[in-house]
């Protein structure tokens, strides 16, 4: 069964850290683009991170720059997503999705994984 799986996520302060990271199981993420998206309650969801399938591009949405970073390991068929500097309005439910695409991009996802919540609360 071809799916992806995210884990990492939790409860943290604001100004704390996590990573979460999204394993693909059933297939290689070698050719793969992957993105990170994130839906908080009553809204869209929004795409957060994307790596190129060399890891060699990335590219990160506005609100997160300076303070997330993302990176693979195609060894290991995983990608993670460093969040540092975590504030409330990070809060959300954090998917990944693949494409199976050199560039990185957040349309055309050809398989998503199911999420994992963030929650950033003092």
């Amino acid at each position: 069964q071809l799916q992806l799986v995210e884990s990492g996520g939790g409860l943290v302060q604001p100004g704390g850290s996590l990573r979460l990271s999204c394993a693909a199981s059933g297939f290689t993420l070698d050719y793969y683009a992957i993105g990170w998206f994130r839906q908080a309650p009553g809204k869209e969801r929004e795409g957060v991170s994307c790596i190129s399938s060399r890891g060699d591009s990335t590219n990160y949405q506005n609100s997160v720059k300076g303070r997330f970073t993302i990176s693979r390991d195609n060894a290991k068929n995983t990608v993670y997503l460093q969040m540092n500097s975590l504030k409330p309005e990070d809060t959300a439910v954090y998917y990944c999705a693949a494409r199976r695409s050199y560039t990185c991009g957040y349309g055309g996802m050809d398989y998503w994984g199911k999420g994992t919540l963030v929650t950033v609360s003092s």
